[in-house]
């Protein structure tokens, strides 16, 4: 008995000493606390902050005020460091320290340097160490045959010059059409338009090394049972402020690195079917590249068109000017779509096609049908432009863009005027002859070309000699190396079509990245750089891909994102799987300072290199 009453005593003793720390570690008596596990003097790590980051963090702030901050995350063994300074500013943004760049499934190693403030007391601490263990990388499969492997996973660093083992490389790729998600309506209120282009989407940043270090979990911006809230993502731009500015199908946002959304629009109603492009403009306006949602053609009958009209929007998404390029331009120049390969018309890849032209009995008999849509054919509510870049010229407030099913690059007014046009002069009418640059050699001599200046010098697979861009994508101007009479312009010129021609045999193509120089009072153009040809047809790209300058390192980004995708003529079945190339030369240069493949990824769209110091400023 006595034994039993000890045992009682102790057992009611133990539950008392118990049951009010359990209280207290969930509120009780002591109030309201925090119980997140702090590593150090500041705050706990939260990972992913917004849900769309995952390999981001932030470090909270623990109720202190931070400045002075320095962040580092150590690398994996022969890593890339990733080191950056965060401001004041943005650390109040976030709560804390952001934290970019961890690898993922990992245990990440993160150093930060700040000074702490709180009721007027200052501590320096320096150095302190963080851990935080990421999980795997979300990128759903599309099941598509065009993705053959994990985007990131099978990458080769070829060739890498010191001066760029610092660059990160936004990559912007797409693995085909979500099978059972995908397109499954039809845009038909009117007629036509573009929305077949509702892919899934690839978008994530690697080192130097060839490692994954961000990425963007866009399914938690899709939703694939809503038509307006889903598309490809494509016109990724990163802002003065650092963060991202893109689209997808009806949607143009602005997503910072860390995750937060800054806004996410549906395009003005009047307005359909983004993609490629948004720029932003000096002003804090967007130019984007859109479609009409209805216009009424000459015929009379409404339609949606595709591709072709460019619309400015403020700040608040009000529309300033539009664009409406079936008015500006000719809607029936036929010269380039009658000789495109119809396997591969941008993102609309047809093996069945490959090789296959459009004749004049195919093309007049598609002008009096009632077929629109995303087909290349002439006529406003068919894609007759494929505007795929827009660039805004500040120096006398104008526009520049390169459409594919022009084979040009064209500069265009405020007054909707056409200051001039870069590329074969052949098929344009007399309202357009005198906006033709003439092309001229380094000592200001013309450069004579045949079949109405369609076939130049450069156009067969010589080491050199002036050539103009076919089905080329993007047109940039260089703004620190333009003023307001000369422009320098970087463009990728995909290759098909060259000369208004299609070779004997599909191994004959060839892509280039070039850069031209016009002298816009004169309105001549001299061709002072390429890259591409010596490479011949396995850097050939026939659809998409990006050639941009970049002031920091004073160097040509290029994205030869198809390279390597080829077909059977005859079968009529893919033989080659896209390799995606990166390549970077400084000025100048003959050959890359980087050179990164990718394999497995799906078709390449855009690449360009992310600027940390903008990010976190």
């Amino acid at each position: 008995m006595k034994t039993s009453k000890i045992v009682k005593v102790f057992l009611i003793a133990s539950t008392m000493l118990i049951i009010p720390n359990s209280i207290l570690a969930i509120g009780g008596a002591s109030g309201a606390r925090v119980d997140y596990q702090v590593q150090g003097k500041i705050g706990a790590i939260k990972l992913n902050p917004y849900g769309l980051s995952p390999l981001s963090a932030v470090i909270m702030n623990g109720g202190y005020e931070l400045s002075d901050i320095k962040v580092s995350i150590v690398p994996k063994p022969n890593g890339q460091v990733i080191s950056y300074k965060v401001s004041d500013k943005k650390a109040k943004t976030y709560g804390g320290i952001p934290i970019f760049g961890l690898y993922p499934s990992y245990l990440n190693t993160i150093k930060i340097s700040y000074t702490k403030k709180s009721f007027g007391k200052s501590e320096r601490v320096v150095d302190e160490v963080y851990k935080v263990t990421t999980g795997g990388v979300n990128i759903e499969a599309s099941g598509n045959l065009m993705q053959r492997g994990i985007p990131f996973e099978n990458v080769e660093v070829i060739k890498l010059d010191k001066e760029f083992k610092d660059r990160l490389y936004l990559v912007n790729n797409t693995s085909g059409k979500y099978n059972g998600k995908s397109s499954q309506a039809i845009w038909n209120n009117p007629v036509g338009g573009a929305l077949e282009w509702d892919e899934s989407s690839n978008v994530f940043i690697i080192d130097t090394k060839g490692q994954i270090r961000w990425y963007l979990d866009n399914n938690k911006l899709m939703d694939w049972n809503n038509i307006y809230n889903r598309g490809i993502m494509m016109g990724f731009r990163q802002n003065v402020d650092g963060a991202l500015s893109f689209g997808f199908g009806q949607r143009y946002v602005k997503y910072d690195l860390m995750g937060r959304e800054i806004f996410n629009r549906l395009l003005p109603s009047s307005y359909i079917d983004f993609s490629h492009s948004m720029d932003n403009m000096p002003n804090g306006n967007y130019l984007l590249r859109v479609a009409s949602a209805n216009i009424k053609r000459p015929d009379g009958k409404n339609v949606r068109s595709v591709r072709d009209v460019i619309i400015e929007v403020d700040k608040n998404g009000d529309i300033v000017d539009e664009w409406k390029l079936f008015e500006i331009l000719d809607p029936y120049r036929a010269n380039v779509i009658k000789v495109l390969d119809q396997g591969a018309v941008c993102l609309n890849i047809d093996a069945t096609k490959v090789g296959k032209t459009l004749s004049d009995e195919e093309l007049a008999k598609m002008d009096t049908s009632d077929a629109f849509g995303d087909i290349a054919g002439t006529g406003i509510g068919r894609n007759w432009a494929h505007v795929n870049s827009v660039d805004y010229d500040l120096s006398d407030d104008s526009i520049i863009i390169s459409s594919r099913h022009q084979s040009a690059i064209i500069k265009i007014g405020r007054d909707k005027k056409v200051k001039w046009i870069l590329g074969a002069h052949k098929g344009w009418s007399e309202k357009y002859k005198k906006a033709l640059l003439q092309p001229i050699d380094s000592n200001g001599q013309k450069i004579f070309c045949d079949d109405e200046y369609s076939k130049c010098p450069g156009y067969k697979n010589k080491e050199n000699g002036f050539d103009f861009t076919w089905t080329q994508h993007t047109a940039f101007r260089i703004d620190e190396k333009s003023n307001k009479r000369y422009v320098y312009i970087t463009a990728f010129d995909n290759g098909d079509a060259r000369a208004l021609t299609q070779p004997p045999f599909s191994t004959m193509k060839y892509s280039r990245a070039v850069i031209y120089k016009i002298d816009q009072k004169n309105k001549t153009v001299e061709q002072i750089w390429e890259y591409g040809k010596q490479r011949g047809n396995e850097w050939f790209s026939p659809v998409t891909s990006l050639a941009e300058y970049h002031k920091d390192k004073n160097s040509i980004v290029v994205y030869s994102a198809t390279a390597g995708m080829t077909f059977d003529l005859n079968k009529g079945v893919a033989l080659g799987e896209p390799r995606p190339e990166i390549d970077e030369f400084k000025w100048g240069a003959s050959e890359p300072s980087v050179k990164i493949r990718f394999y497995g990824s799906g078709i390449g769209y855009q690449a360009m290199p992310i600027d940390l110091e903008k990010v976190f400023n």
